[in-house]
């Protein structure tokens, strides 16, 4: 079980994308849950991920701010599982 950093529900891993860093500062999406790197969740869906840029929540979970390529790499993901 994991929480979102949006709604900070638990909620099954394999239900969520999980967004790392990994060693060289680089925030990359890991739809595998495999990836080496510092990882949070965020649910599948426009709600969470307006919950977690609003609450800042990836930025705490990371200690650092976040860049918005990230949100719009993860809003773009969102809208393609969406549209599924």
């Amino acid at each position: 079980m994991r929480q979102c950093v949006g709604c900070q529900e638990m909620k099954n891993k394999k239900e969520m994308i999980r967004v790392i860093r990994t060693s060289e500062g680089e925030f990359l999406l890991d739809a595998t849950g495999r990836k080496n790197g510092r990882g949070a969740y965020i649910c599948p869906n426009q709600e969470c991920l307006k919950k977690a840029v609003k609450s800042k929540g990836l930025e705490r979970s990371f200690k650092q701010a976040i860049p918005q390529e990230v949100y719009e790499s993860l809003e773009k993901e969102m809208t393609e599982l969406e549209t599924r």
